[in-house]
């Protein structure tokens, strides 16, 4: 399990969290911000994305010979997505809690292609299914841009359309190939799954406070950090999940985590606006 950790950790994760750093530490020194905290705030950050990566790593470990496991890793990746759905409904604040997973659609599909760029399998990712890829990121991406533009009185409209066109495209999606038999697990399966899935969802949901926490004691740019900052490491478990397929030669299952958690953000914000319509 040891030699299983340490591999996980790869130069790009190092890069990212001397960015991380340089960002935040930076952005304290440019604007007047406390360089203490914003430094406390970065780590803060790098240790989530640590748990993230594990978490995600030992996930695919257990389940890469299952059939589906792109469709399971698009459900499971959408974890912290369903936690602030569910604090927001407990909190009454449920137009928020719907907007959370709806953002997520928007930078999926951009991660979807940088992990591919970073894995030199561009082409190849985005030669598989095209059609269906293109046409489950765009019409997924598209609806959730129009929920926040829509005035109240239409969102029994937007549920029925929302509901009409993602179950089609999730029913469409393509069958994945179960992998070999022959390739032994690193670990037992049925002994780190469910805490790598609970590790996932928590350290997923505090991953937005610890990030607002780090860009207010460093003054950063608030356009930076609610597109570019903000948008690209809450949407971290995904990302790494497409990098580890990619990585595994596995480009079908890359691409179904994105459109699955797309379609999968789609119907928790249909919870959240339903309670809120009853």
């Amino acid at each position: 399990m040891k030699k299983f950790i340490f591999n996980s950790i790869g130069r790009l994760d190092l890069i990212i969290w001397i960015l991380v750093l340089v960002f935040f530490c930076g952005c304290a020194l440019l604007f007047g911000g406390d360089i203490s905290l914003s430094f406390i705030g970065a780590s803060g950050i790098i240790f989530e994305m640590v748990l993230i990566a594990l978490a995600i790593e030992i996930i695919i470990e257990c389940l890469k010979k299952n059939k589906g496991i792109g469709t399971i890793t698009g459900f499971i990746t959408n974890g912290p997505e369903a936690v602030c759905l569910l604090v927001g409904l407990i909190a009454g604040d449920v137009i928020f809690a719907a907007s959370t997973p709806l953002g997520s659609n928007f930078m999926n599909p951009i991660l979807l292609i940088i992990a591919a760029l970073i894995c030199r399998q561009f082409l190849q990712t985005f030669s598989t299914n095209r059609l269906y890829t293109i046409t489950t990121l765009t019409a997924t991406a598209l609806l959730a841009a129009s929920f926040f533009i829509l005035p109240t009185s239409l969102y029994p409209a937007w549920l029925f359309i929302v509901l009409a066109i993602s179950f089609p495209l999730f029913l469409l999606r393509p069958g994945e190939q179960k992998t070999s038999e022959e390739e032994d697990y690193s670990f037992k399966p049925a002994v780190w799954l469910l805490p790598a899935i609970i590790v996932l969802t928590g350290a997923g949901y505090f991953l937005d406070p610890v990030v607002t926490f780090a860009a207010t004691h460093s003054h950063a740019p608030k356009g930076v950090i609610g597109f570019v900052v903000l948008a690209t490491l809450t949407s971290w478990p995904e990302f790494k999940s497409c990098l580890v397929l990619l990585k595994r030669g596995n480009r079908l299952a890359a691409i179904l985590n994105i459109t699955v958690s797309n379609i999968t953000n789609l119907w928790l914000a249909v919870i959240g606006i339903t309670t809120f319509l009853l």
